[in-house]
């Protein structure tokens, strides 16, 4: 293995005094070591061994404890942590993770127990204030729900495993990927130094050593360089004073005296350049590191990603910066025995995807520069360690861009996760959400605790925004964005304490942009009197829909038949996106079977009113089809009515999303009564203000829709009755006399 000293410019004259400094020194560092049971490295003969005035600290630096060797071509050993194979880890290795138990109980006081009705909104949890609430050190017990991504968590940083991770915004996966940052050990950090290279200045190179280790070298170069250009300074001063002397007393020419002391200042100070470049570059510095290396590289372009090399504007003339010193570390090399995570993999170019896969691969990654108009493009440096574990995420949509022989790389070598949405609303589940707050509050340092109500208040928001009855939301990303809100209203208060009535403000104040575009339509619509809440009307219909994913809005939809001059179509308008144009052809199927006229010579018109944003999905085609027999019957439809739901090809009533948002926007619209699916009962979970205003009626087939909206008792059962014989699908059930469920 050869010496880290072979970057040093000592003349040749110099060194065979330096070659027996060196070995002396090394002699004595590896007895050091020795007396500390530590086993020596290899230590080299001296081809290119420091001069004689060396310092003793450097050599100890590099010979002593002789760093790990990242450049294979020099003939060195290189050490199996840094290129070995990032997953032939041993097994038996637990970093910093002995406890089996990644999960953490709430604890109150110092103390696991808890005390009162695990029926109640806390889970038992008895304490005043999230002051009490006790929050775990470490990131992965801090994380809530997501109870098999921690295990692989844990899994991978123990094997050293790659993961990709997929699921929703906001469920924690980035709060994840630093927890296993946690787990991994931070005694294998390491420090990279870039060195001069003396027969290519294009190839700078590469030296691994112990973290902490890098700064020292460092300094001890400088120090050498600054004793350097002091006696180089004392020597042009003393040179300068003779030849000024002798062409003062002797030429008789000062002139010619100051002209040759200006020449030989140049020369002295063109030559201590040689000098400092023999400094090193501390590429990577992982000394005061407590935990291993954590490196969010999401977004990040090519040169910030793998590294690049500085563009150097002047290049010739003696002026130039020495290549190494140019180098800047990317994200795979800063990540080096820690974690890289990158959010949306799709969003990274496919070059960048295969170089990240050869760095994987490789477990090192050359340097060089990104801009092929860049000087730095002609610079290259030895491999670099990427001894790193990744872990990718995203949307599902993250896998369709993402380079298939890096995902290979990563299920075959690594794991797979799909986050969750929601989790059980358990007694267990609830009081994490109490420490969640308390987490939160402590996270941001400036809000006030949360009071016991303020905290069950944000547990029963957890259980509105998840959709569904009996569970609660993990996007705690947003549910922190109240918290938050919360606590700042209770402190622009001077509070002591955040309060139930601070947590209600703050979820008024904290509606999403969807939301606000949703209620000031709902209101437009009201000035112009767009919203029909009263009396009945043939072929409208009160549609509902959702904007964004917490924004109900109430969208009519009107129907038309006319006379058609060829074979009759169904045209409908509204910019329907796939999916909703699929449900108009579903709708068309049933009502050719349930009409007794021949529609095939009659063109059916259908309106998404004032759909600007378009319409996605096929929960309008109940409202579709009430619509359109209404049109075809002439059957008024009552306006005091609003619907939403899924249909079957055979008139059945399937679940659709958004049901609780959807009736909330029914009710601020004025209208009495909402048809939902009665598969979606049990995810009803509205606010307090609007369980009086509107009546919610669940139904199971198109028949027991007509019976509630269309108007005129005559023509209305002869049309039910049709489509149940025509189906046989109804459920022989009263409808719409049902109250609202309760949210509880």
């Amino acid at each position: 293995m050869s010496d880290h000293n072979d970057t040093d410019d000592t003349p040749d004259a110099d060194r065979d005094e330096a070659a027996t400094s060196a070995d002396s020194e090394s002699e004595r560092a590896v007895q050091d070591e020795e007396a500390q049971s530590s086993p020596p490295a290899a230590s080299g003969g001296g081809e290119d061994t420091a001069g004689a005035d060396d310092e003793p600290t450097i050599e100890g630096l590099l010979d002593g404890d002789e760093p790990v060797e990242a450049d294979s071509a020099t003939g060195g050993e290189s050490d199996p942590a840094t290129n070995g194979d990032a997953d032939a880890t041993d097994d038996d290795e637990s970093p910093s993770t002995a406890d089996d138990d990644l999960g953490s109980d709430v604890t109150v006081d110092g103390e696991e127990s808890f005390e009162g009705d695990e029926d109640d909104i806390l889970g038992g949890l008895n304490v005043k204030t999230t002051e009490e609430i006790e929050v775990p050190d470490r990131l992965v017990d801090q994380v809530i729900g997501q109870d098999h991504a921690r295990d692989i968590v844990k899994k991978a940083a123990k094997q050293r495993r790659h993961v990709m991770m997929i699921g929703s915004p906001g469920t924690g996966k980035s709060m994840l990927a630093k927890a296993m940052s946690q787990l991994l050990p931070k005694e294998d950090l390491q420090d990279v130094l870039v060195y001069h290279n003396p027969d290519d200045g294009n190839e700078p190179k590469v030296r691994t050593v112990p973290a902490g280790k890098g700064e020292q070298i460092v300094d001890a170069h400088k120090e050498e360089a600054r004793k350097r250009n002091q006696m180089r300074s004392f020597l042009m001063w003393i040179i300068i004073a003779i030849v000024i002397g002798y062409a003062l007393f002797f030429a008789g020419s000062l002139l010619l005296g100051i002209l040759a002391a200006g020449i030989i200042y140049l020369a002295f100070r063109y030559g201590a350049r040689g000098s400092d470049a023999m400094i090193p570059n501390l590429l990577v510095n992982a000394s005061g590191q407590q935990t291993a290396p954590f490196e969010d590289a999401t977004g990040a372009h090519a040169g910030a990603l793998l590294g690049d090399v500085r563009h150097d504007p002047f290049q010739s003339g003696g002026m130039e910066t020495p290549s190494h010193d140019r180098v800047e570390a990317g994200a795979i090399h800063k990540a080096n025995k820690g974690v890289l995570f990158i959010d949306e993999m799709n969003t990274l170019d496919i070059r960048s995807q295969q170089k990240l896969m050869t760095a994987i691969q490789e477990g090192e990654f050359s340097i060089t520069g990104q801009s092929e108009r860049s000087s730095g493009a002609m610079v290259q440096t030895e491999p670099v360690p990427t001894d790193f574990i990744m872990v990718a995420a995203g949307n599902l949509d993250a896998m369709e861009n993402m380079h298939p022989a890096l995902r290979s790389r990563i299920k075959g070598y690594g794991y797979e996760v799909y986050m969750d949405d929601t989790i059980e609303d358990e007694p267990e589940m609830r009081r994490k959400y109490a420490r969640f707050v308390a987490q939160e509050v402590e996270k941001d340092g400036r809000l006030p605790h949360f009071t016991e109500n303020a905290v069950e208040e944000v547990i029963l928001e957890a259980r509105r925004r998840a959709g569904r009855k009996g569970h609660l939301t993990l996007k705690l990303r947003d549910l922190g964005g109240l918290v938050r809100v919360a606590g700042d209203i209770a402190r622009a208060e001077d509070k002591e304490y955040t309060t139930r009535e601070d947590v209600l403000q703050a979820k008024r104040r904290s509606r999403s942009i969807e939301q606000q575009l949703a209620d000031n339509y709902i209101e437009r619509r009201k000035d112009y009197e767009l919203t029909v809440s009263e009396g009945s009307v043939i072929g409208r219909v009160n549609g509902l829909a959702v904007m964004g994913e917490d924004s109900g809005i109430v969208m009519p939809v009107m129907a038309e038949v006319t006379p058609s001059q060829g074979p009759g179509e169904v045209i409908a308008t509204g910019k329907l996106q796939e999916i909703a144009e699929e449900a108009v052809q579903n709708v068309s199927a049933i009502i050719k079977k349930f009409s007794d006229e021949d529609i095939s010579e009659k063109d059916i018109h259908i309106q998404f009113v004032q759909s600007y944003e378009g319409v996605e999905g096929d929960s309008a085609s109940v409202t579709v089809a009430t619509a359109v027999i209404s049109a075809l019957e002439d059957v008024p439809v009552e306006q005091d009515v609003a619907m939403t739901g899924s249909l079957s090809v055979r008139g059945d009533v399937l679940p659709v999303g958004g049901v609780t948002h959807k009736i909330e926007a029914a009710a601020k619209a004025g209208i009495d009564r909402v048809i939902i699916p009665a598969a979606n009962e049990q995810d009803v979970m509205i606010e307090d203000e609007y369980k009086e205003q509107i009546e919610i009626i669940p139904v199971q087939h198109l028949s027991e829709v007509l019976e509630v909206a269309l108007a005129g008792e005559p023509e209305k059962d002869s049309l039910v009755d049709r489509l149940k014989s025509i189906t046989g699908q109804a459920l022989e059930r009263q409808v719409g006399r049902s109250g609202s469920p309760s949210p509880n």
